[in-house]
Parts: structure tokens; C-alpha cells; sequence
């Protein structure tokens, strides 16, 4: 069974920087487009960017501009680069593929704060 597994937040003042990593068991990288949500309290879940297997990246809105998506599809690894943190950008974080998705990860908490 695929397991994802998310790690590399922690607490940073705002316009700081963090960097999450992704990692999964299984060949699911390879082919699918992959994707970093995140969950903020009392909020539903949103994808804020995305990356398909050949590189080409999209972002919502809300991060585009702060943070940049990027994969190494022979570790089956994936890495979020996070930059100007702003308090809004509390939240749980969690890898996934885009569509169908998998079983979620535990996901890494990022909480932005003075």
C-alpha cells in the first residue's frame, strides 16, 4: 500500500521560510501529477499547488509568487519551498496525488506567527 509521509514544518515569524518535503512508498510518482494541500482550522481542505510528472507546476493564488513546487521522481520525493510566510498560511500541509487520491499522510504542521 502507498504511504505518504510529510515532514519539515515548524513555527516561523512571519516573511520567513520553510521547506516541506513529501515522500512515498510505491511507484505512484512517476506518472501522476502530485500535489501540496493544506488544512487550515475550521476549513476544508485545498490544494495550493500542483506539479504533473514532466514539470509543469500551477498555483492557487494565495501562494503564487511565495511558493515554488518541485519533484525528484526517481526518489519519489517532492518538496514545497516556502517563502514570505504570511500568518494565513497556518495550517496542516499534506502531499497527495491530483484526482484520484490516495490514503492521506499524517501531514506536517506550519504555523506562522510573531
Amino acid at each position: 500500500q502507498v504511504q505518504l509521509v510529510e515532514f519539515g514544518g515548524g513555527l516561523v515569524q512571519p516573511g520567513g521560510s520553510l521547506r516541506l518535503s513529501c515522500a512515498a512508498s510505491g511507484s505512484i510518482f512517476s506518472s501522476n501529477t502530485m500535489g501540496w494541500y493544506r488544512q487550515a482550522p475550521g476549513k476544508q481542505r485545498e490544494l495550493v499547488a500542483r506539479i504533473t510528472s514532466g514539470g509543469s507546476t500551477l498555483y492557487a493564488d494565495s501562494v503564487k509568487g511565495r511558493f515554488t513546487i518541485s519533484r525528484d521522481n526517481a526518489k519519489s520525493a517532492m518538496a514545497l519551498q516556502m517563502n514570505s510566510l504570511k500568518p494565513e498560511d497556518t495550517a496542516a500541509y499534506y502531499c497527495n496525488t491530483v484526482g484520484r487520491l490516495l490514503p492521506w499522510g499524517q501531514g506536517t504542521q506550519v504555523t506562522v506567527s510573531a
